[in-house]
């Protein structure tokens, strides 16, 4: 079983771990050990750290331990442990990467556990089959959300600018993000991160446009001059000072810690919705979240409702039944559901979601209502990734940036990308 390593990354940050109180003292007594991966915030961590501690205590013959990672560093620290034989029984898993491990029998199929230990009927058909690969059964959906805009509220109203809103087109975008850089309120701050570097911003830009990512067999569907075209956009902002130089957004390393928001370099970042609770955590400032902006006609939706990530479990688990158990404690089970609110999306279950809502603080109730609100807009979940696609996220990330510092001209770029993405799907 061979997996890809992102041939950037040869070192591996260091891993948050998280030794549980007495079921890591315990241990050694523990009848069954599981291990579980996950990436996010600090925000994604307490509320992971404190689900795993809760379920302890009711099944004190189950250890967990936990680690969690940067999205970079963790689908590089996933690989490894796979190919090395050491992967871990819970897989925190995105939609983009399932099909890969799927069809590299890496993952259990939970198809033999629904209705039994995995009772998740009241998911819905679509949210259960945002976990299938091939007719079986490899991930379970954690919530729903969708790619969004993280607006500081209060930076805006500093300037004296209006922000832009749900439904701004991308031409007002760049000039209302001009407007309030040229305002300079604040040293060295801007009116948007640099997503030109962001696939799934990406990926929405193409949607608008009758575009997408990937066809139905597999291979790109897009070329040179839809890649150009996007590159173009943002270094017309750059020239503007709408979004922030190169050399900041190159600190972003597609984290909410290094985001330009979160950094105080810019009043927006593209993100998704699951993600508001971690951006406001690390916030001291009012966000607010509206949707993409939008082509001037905003004939074609270029949003989708998506698994915010699902749960897999290795299929070399020596406890695949623990495993399951604890996932379904963490979609149907309401104490493992509100330890994990809404941070990773809006829950699947109709049952959950009737637990949590008069629980939610505001910023949940926010997440929930940007769901229902995008929903009537909502184009259909696109086509699976192919084998291979894993690395083109990487890649466009590392392509935007030579754009940025001038290395490459827009065409040049959309050529580089479009070849080497194709060449990544092509080597599966």
């Amino acid at each position: 079983m061979t997996f890809t390593i992102d041939r950037r990354q040869f070192l591996i940050g260091t891993a948050t771990t998280l030794a549980l109180g007495a079921a890591s003292l315990n241990r050694a007594s523990a009848a069954t050990s599981i291990r579980f991966l996950w990436w996010g915030s600090k925000e994604r961590a307490d509320r992971t750290h404190n689900a795993m501690t809760l379920y302890q205590s009711k099944n004190p013959d189950v250890s967990i331990e936990g680690e969690s990672f940067g999205w970079d560093n963790y689908w590089t620290r996933l690989a490894t442990q796979a190919a090395g034989g050491n992967a871990p029984d819970l897989i925190q898993m995105d939609y983009r990467y399932i099909f890969e491990y799927a069809r590299r029998g890496a993952l259990l199929d939970f198809t033999p556990y629904l209705d039994k230990s995995l009772k998740i009927s009241d998911f819905g058909q679509a949210n259960i089959d945002s976990g299938k690969v091939d007719g079986k059964l490899y991930g379970v959906n954690l919530g729903v959300n969708s790619s969004a805009v993280m607006v500081n509220t209060i930076a805006w109203k500093e300037a004296g600018v209006d922000a832009p809103t749900n439904g701004t087109t991308w031409d007002d975008f760049a000039e209302t993000c001009a407007k309030l850089t040229k305002a300079k309120k604040r040293r060295s701050f801007y009116g948007t991160a640099d997503a030109s570097g962001l696939e799934p911003a990406f990926e929405g830009w193409l949607r608008q446009r009758g575009k997408a990512l990937y066809t139905n067999d597999g291979n790109l569907a897009f070329d040179a001059k839809d890649t150009a075209g996007w590159f173009d956009y943002w270094s017309k902002l750059r020239e503007m000072e709408a979004c922030v130089p190169a050399d900041m957004q190159a600190l972003d390393q597609q984290t909410i810690e290094t985001s330009m928001i979160s950094q105080g370099k810019a009043a927006i970042s593209f993100a998704h919705s699951n993600q508001f609770v971690g951006y406001q955590a690390i916030n001291k400032e009012k966000l607010g979240m509206i949707s993409y902006p939008v082509p001037a006609d905003d004939a074609k939706p270029g949003q989708y409702l998506k698994p915010s990530m699902l749960m897999s479990v290795s299929a070399t688990s020596k406890n695949a039944d623990a495993a399951v158990a604890f996932v379904n404690f963490l979609v149907e089970d309401p104490d493992g559901a509100k330890a994990l609110g809404v941070e990773r999306g809006v829950p699947a279950s109709e049952k959950i979601r009737n637990e949590l809502t008069p629980d939610l603080d505001d910023l949940g109730k926010e997440m929930a209502d940007y769901i229902q609100m995008l929903t009537p807009k909502v184009g259909t979940l696109p086509p699976p990734p192919p084998n291979g696609a894993g690395e083109n996220g990487f890649f466009l990330k590392k392509v935007a940036e030579e754009v940025a510092f001038g290395k490459l001209s827009t065409d040049e770029g959309g050529a580089k990308f479009a070849e080497q993405a194709a060449a990544n799907l092509k080597r599966g």
